[in-house]
């Protein structure tokens, strides 16, 4: 059954039962590892939680495994299965549906203490799975109703606060008592340690927290949404287990709205001891569109020291090696490209991004339209894109109020944002969008960034440069979604600008291998020759 329930929303993903046995399966190497050889599913005092639990497929798979695992120390079944589903086996719900759920995947009865439940032992309808409705926490409003308490009194409320712990949207998610309002216990709260023993009635030391957390809120304007799967990871980290694993999106490697802390912390992290990272996150959840991929990881106390890193593209495992997350300030994903971003940064030549322009450098947005379409004496053409297409317009020189000095060079435009999924159909990918050559004097909206250099023959050379797979190689391994930002680029070198420049001449430069070659061509197609502005 748990394979053929769809998502509820899009922030709660489901996890498939194959894909939570790989997880269990490398808790239980680690103990093994830890332990002797010892087997934890063996081991009666063994404690796990999952504190998002949506269908209960962990939560179930881990009473399959202690049921089978334990029946030499407790040998009548119904003795053993109380054991482990008053003792041993913890869940916190989601929401009040994915709790029905998650009791009766466990329970086999949606009550814990019910007639047909298999747990005999538990007294009360929630059993070890619990859920109350909670309420956001909202702080900063500015704008304000007046509205009517419980008893009749006219109140002021305000209405576009945000939430201070995980940050939602007030206008988004303070629906009333008729809708579910996504405040997630695990995280709404300042002492994790007392909240868990207010949940299970005393204090509880676990083993092994376990699960797949939500991934995101949608923010109020409806623009980006909020990442806040890596409060899940904190909390766990807080309640001092021996083992933390889950299942997140892989954003946080190199990227992620407002995940700059999170990444250093995590790449930082000795602890983690397993990281195995699935770039098509529809290896792991066929039906969920997770831009940038998927991964899990293996968090142990106990371990200081290099992680086991694996990447699965088409069911095809590349790896694992031992290595140091914290090389580089993102995470490089595919451990075989490390080498050759090693000679390419060994050289300590500058970075193309020092010609690079920021976002928005003439301070306009996507949509700006503060232009015209036929042009004027003293226009500048303008270049922006607009339902996908990419057109010009024009302004007169002087509203150029920012950055006046970058209206005169040569301008390689290059789009701010793909569509990111070339990877996941083909495993091969373009990376970065076609670029248009701009000449001087010209500017552009926030839908470009753009190279500048003097010349229109710099610009040939620089556009023949990223169109190279070399390019574009080392901007892959920075760029994990479809946006190409300014740090995007960190690692590409600059070059001179008096040439016409191949892959044959850059890999001759950097000593890539014949093999290293390969390994670029296998994972970058190659990029159409696309013509400058002014070209006929």
């Amino acid at each position: 059954m748990l394979t053929c329930i769809a998502n509820l929303s899009n922030d709660e993903v489901f996890t498939p039962p194959e894909f939570a046995n790989r997880m269990l399966d490398s808790v239980a190497e680690a103990w093994a590892a830890d332990h002797g050889g010892a087997n934890i599913w063996n081991d009666p005092t063994v404690r796990f939680l999952d504190p998002f639990t949506k269908s209960g497929v962990f939560l179930r798979e881990i009473t399959n495994r202690l049921t089978a695992g334990l029946e030499d120390a407790i040998p009548d079944l119904q003795r053993r299965v109380d054991h482990i589903l008053s003792n041993q086996v913890y869940g916190i719900g989601l929401t009040r549906l994915t709790s029905l759920l998650a009791r009766r995947s466990v329970y086999c009865s949606k009550l814990a203490n019910g007639e047909h439940s298999i747990a005999k032992s538990l007294t009360t309808p929630e059993g070890n799975i619990w859920f109350e409705r909670m309420e956001h926490t909202w702080v900063g409003g500015t704008e304000w109703v007046l509205t009517a308490d419980d008893n009749g009194n006219q109140i002021k409320k305000f209405s576009n606060g945000k939430c201070k712990y995980c940050g939602a949207g007030q206008k988004s998610l303070d629906r009333g008592a008729g809708f579910e309002s996504h405040a997630y216990a695990f995280i709404h709260t300042d002492d994790i340690n007392a909240r868990v023993a207010e949940l299970f009635g005393a204090y509880m030391q676990f083993d092994v927290i376990i699960g797949n957390p939500p991934y995101q809120l949608a923010s109020d304007g409806g623009t980006r949404d909020i990442p806040i799967y890596q409060m899940f990871v904190e909390q766990a980290k807080k309640l001092e287990p021996r083992y933390v694993t889950m299942v997140i999106p892989s954003r946080w490697m190199a990227g992620g709205l407002g995940l700059a802390d999170f990444r250093q912390t995590m790449l930082g992290d000795t602890r983690i001891r397993v990281l195995v990272d699935y770039p098509n996150a529809a290896e792991v959840f066929p039906s969920v569109g997770i831009n940038g991929g998927a991964c899990y990881f293996l968090w142990d106390a106990a371990h200081d020291g290099l992680c086991s890193t694996s990447s699965v593209r088409a069911g095809e495992v590349s790896g694992p090696t031992n290595r140091s997350l914290s090389e580089f300030d993102v995470l490089v994903r595919d451990d075989r490209t490390l080498d050759i971003l090693r000679k390419v940064l060994y050289r300590q030549e500058p970075s193309i991004n020092t010609i690079l322009a920021r976002d928005k450098e003439f301070g306009w947005t996507s949509n700006f339209d503060g232009f015209h379409t036929v042009e004027k004496a003293g226009d500048v053409p303008l270049y922006y894109i607009r339902s996908m297409k990419r057109s010009q317009g024009f302004v007169a020189r002087d509203v150029v109020t920012k950055s006046e000095k970058l209206i005169d060079p040569w301008k390689l435009l290059v789009p701010a944002v793909g569509s990111g999924r070339e990877r996941e159909r083909s495993g091969v990918d373009l990376v970065l969008g076609p670029s248009l050559i701009a000449p001087s004097p010209s500017v552009c909206t926030q839908s470009f960034l753009f190279f500048y250099v003097s010349s229109r023959s710099e610009v040939k050379s620089l556009q023949s440069y990223y169109q190279t797979r070399f390019f574009r190689f080392l901007v892959s391994l920075r760029k994990i979604t479809q946006h190409a930002t300014h740090s995007t680029y960190s690692w590409v070198p600059l070059q001179a600008w008096d040439r016409i420049w191949t892959d044959a001449a850059l890999y001759e430069k950097y000593g890539i291998t014949k093999d290293e070659q390969a390994l670029i061509e296998s994972m970058i197609r190659p990029m159409t020759f696309m013509p400058a502005a002014d070209d006929d």
